[in-house]
Formats: C-alpha cells, structure tokens, sequence
C-alpha cells in the first residue's frame, strides 16, 4: 500500500517502483500485502499504457508494456 509509479508520455517510459519487474511482481507476502491488489493495480495503471512503453523498476533489467503483457507468468494468468 501506498506505493507509487512515475510515466512520463513525452519520454514513453514508466517508473514502476516496486510493482511491476522484468518476468516478476512486487512482494506481496509483507504486512498490508495482497496480490490480488496489486495485480489489479498493475493491470490497470501499467499495462494500460502504450504497449511500447519502457518499464523502469526499482530491481533487475528494463522492459516493456508489450514485452510484460505477453511473457510475465503473474500476469499472463491474471483475470479480472
């Protein structure tokens, strides 16, 4: 809870924080935690932007919209 994310439209690219990762997702296993609700926070704050959209996160490499909304498992099997 309380966690942030920085877009910039004039640059395409996002700062996804502790959210969303390169083939991964925040912890969610820490007091407040709930996959379910950042799961549905990523889906409808990060992968509503530009598929070309660059993901810049707090850990590992970079990626993007396209490439997470495709390949990433936590998201790929997520429904709403």
């Amino acid at each position: 809870p309380g966690s942030v994310s920085y877009y910039s439209s004039e640059e395409g690219f996002v700062i996804s924080g502790d959210a969303l990762f390169q083939g991964g997702i925040g912890r969610t296993d820490l007091v407040g935690g709930s996959q379910e609700v950042l799961l549905q926070s990523i889906h409808d704050k990060l992968l509503s932007l530009p598929e070309s959209t660059l993901v810049l996160s707090g850990h590992g490499g970079e990626t993007t919209v396209l490439t997470e909304q495709e390949q990433n498992p936590f998201i790929h099997g997520f429904s709403l």
